[in-house]
This record gives C-alpha cells, structure tokens and sequence, in this order.
C-alpha cells in the first residue's frame, strides 16, 4: 500500500517543457520566495491534485 503524499497533495510535472528560468525568472531568489513561484507555477497549470 502506498504511502499518501505529505499534505495530501499529489504533483506530477509530466509532459511540462518550462525550463527553470521559465518559472522562477533569471534572477537570484530566497528559498521562500522559489516555494511561492513553484506553488503559483502549480497552481496556475492545474497540476496539483489532493
């Protein structure tokens, strides 16, 4: 039996092409402020599911 996904949230970045710079831009950033551009990435692709 598999384990449920911390949080209950399932991510699948498969078939994505947006490379690195595409999502965070090419400036230097906080580990805060790379976990917002990721959850607004997810969100805005409708890649997250619970």
């Amino acid at each position: 039996m598999a384990k449920k996904a911390f949080g209950g949230y399932t991510i699948s970045f498969k078939g994505r092409t947006e490379t690195l710079e595409q999502v965070f831009g090419s400036g230097a950033l906080a580990p805060s402020e790379m976990t917002k551009k990721i959850w607004a990435f997810v969100k805005s692709k409708k890649l997250a599911g619970k």
